[in-house]
């Protein structure tokens, strides 16, 4: 189901407006085309019949009708009428004289055809009235003609007066004939029609096909591209645009392949230069560290004058300990060297064992119900929890409130930890960046004796597990900020996340005891 609909989507983007356009292209022109096809024909056929039954009809009227005498009886007006209508002209034929001065007398040749009650008042009145004789104007009367319709079969009516007092005469012809002729023209301008559309539109698939067939290789190209296989390329032929839209492409990846290539070799140099540089600090540090916990035991007995300095030493060479610590910590995860060791943990006592081992146990507040067991990596836990609460204690307020709960999540029950203080809470502008390396929102807060690794560690170790931590500001019944919130998210199970990471060598060994 979800197949079709896709093909169907696909269908109807550039491909479903090529065959639109070309469709209405072709319906336009073939429409016009019959249109004026029909409109000249149908002047054609009508003029013809109308001029050959008009031209028959003055022909009549000058032979037939201009030599019955001026007071002609009925019998005369009626026997003249059917001579005028049996010619091969085919139309009736009625003729209105005069008996007595003005007592008009009517003869037709069919009256259950044509009476002069058929006679449109507009023609008659035209027919009858005579016009001044001139130079431009030879006659005083003329032929006139009018089209009409009775029910569905359209007719021609024609009349005309004889000069000098001669009898009046009008025509009636069906074009019945003529409308069929023009109705068959009609369904064949139609058919036309159609078949241009349908024409058209196998055009257009074929122009859409020809088309789209390089788009689409385009396309998928693209897509490989964005997967990460940087040596797509596209095959070119011809000399057209598409083809110059390939080559275009074809230059862009080579040119991405290789940026991305030195950038790889310059991001792979700066992480074995910053491994190396701490593996090789870890040597003349383990003996800094045992001077400096010799000095740190004899502090009490040393010169007034000296101590202070012994003091920053001891406690310079322990941040920097830290430092490489967090470096060699950092190397590991963007190296995908990171091992995740899986083992069931008591949350509650993971937490109290963590702030006991750093005596935190009065300045935090803990509110975890023993029993909440998760598989997690329990030394990664703690490197968490160890810099959420220390970053809680040493830039917010005491108390630290560390909560935990369980929440049902899509792929699983989820461990809730969260880590709350009541400090001044993190600036707007400092909160999409506090988990970002080396970063420290020195502007708002005091200088930290910290490396600005911390978050970004926890972060890394969240995601290792397949969970995530979030940043952000709690306040008080009046709206106003009163300490920031850490709230980490962890499956309670990593135990998927190890077998998906295990199968990724590139990610690094992963271990489950």
């Amino acid at each position: 189901m979800s197949k079709g609909i896709v093909s169907v989507l696909r269908f109807t983007s550039l491909r479903l407006r090529l065959v639109v356009v070309f469709a209405l292209v072709a319906l336009t022109a073939a429409v016009s085309a019959s249109g004026i096809a029909y409109w000249l024909n149908r002047e054609a056929v009508l003029k013809r019949t109308q001029d050959s039954a008009l031209n028959d009809f003055r022909q009549e009227m000058q032979n037939r009708a201009a030599t019955l005498p001026p007071r002609p009886t009925e019998e005369e007006l009626r026997r003249t009428a059917e001579q005028m209508a049996s010619g091969s002209a085919g139309y009736s034929v009625v003729l209105m004289g005069e008996r007595a001065a003005g007592k008009p007398i009517v003869g037709a040749s069919d009256p259950d055809v044509f009476t002069l009650a058929d006679v449109p008042r507009p023609l008659q009145t035209a027919v009858t009235t005579e016009r001044p004789v001139s130079d431009a104007n030879p006659y005083p009367y003329h032929l006139f003609w009018q089209r009409t319709q009775r029910g569905s079969t359209p007719y021609l009516v024609g009349g005309t007066k004889i000069d000098g007092g001669g009898p009046t005469g009008y025509m009636f012809k069906s074009l019945a004939a003529e409308k069929a002729d023009l109705n068959s023209l009609s369904w064949s301008l139609g058919i036309a029609t159609g078949l241009a559309v349908i024409g058209s539109v196998l055009l257009a698939q074929v122009a859409a096909t020809t088309v789209l067939r390089p788009v689409h290789r385009l396309g998928e190209a693209a897509r490989r591209l964005g997967e990460g296989k940087l040596d797509t390329r596209l095959r070119v032929s011809g000399n057209d645009e598409l083809a110059d839209l390939s080559r275009t492409f074809n230059s862009a990846a080579e040119s991405l392949q290789k940026k991305v290539a030195d950038m790889s070799a310059r991001e792979e140099a700066s992480a074995r230069f910053v491994a190396d540089m701490s593996h090789e600090l870890r040597t003349p540090l383990t003996a800094l560290t045992a001077v400096t916990e010799v000095l740190e035991d004899e502090q009490d007995a040393l010169d007034p004058m000296i101590a202070p300095a012994v003091a920053l030493v001891v406690s310079e060479t322990r941040r920097l300990n830290d430092l490489v610590e967090n470096l060699m910590e950092v190397t590991r995860f963007d190296a995908g060297t990171a091992r995740l060791v899986l083992d069931d943990v008591d949350i509650a006592d993971q937490i109290t064992a963590c702030i006991d081992a750093r005596a935190w146990l009065d300045a935090v507040d803990l509110d975890a119900e023993r029993g909440i067991v998760a598989r997690l990596d329990p030394r990664r836990l703690d490197v968490v929890l160890a810099n959420l609460i220390g970053n809680a204690l040493k830039h917010g307020g005491s108390p630290v409130r560390v909560s935990v709960r369980t929440e049902e999540a899509e792929e699983g029950e989820e461990l809730v930890i969260a880590v709350r203080d009541h400090g001044p809470g993190i600036p707007v502008e400092v909160l999409p960046h506090v988990f970002d390396r080396f970063y420290k929102a020195s502007a708002s807060r005091p200088r930290s004796d910290g490396s600005g690794l911390g978050l970004s560690i926890a972060m890394e170790n969240a995601l290792i597990h397949g969970g995530s931590i979030t940043a952000a500001n709690s306040t008080d019944a009046d709206g106003r900020v009163d300490g920031a919130v850490f709230v980490l998210r962890l499956p309670r199970d990593a135990s998927g996340i190890a077998r998906e990471l295990r199968t990724r060598s590139s990610q690094g060994e992963v271990e489950e005891s």
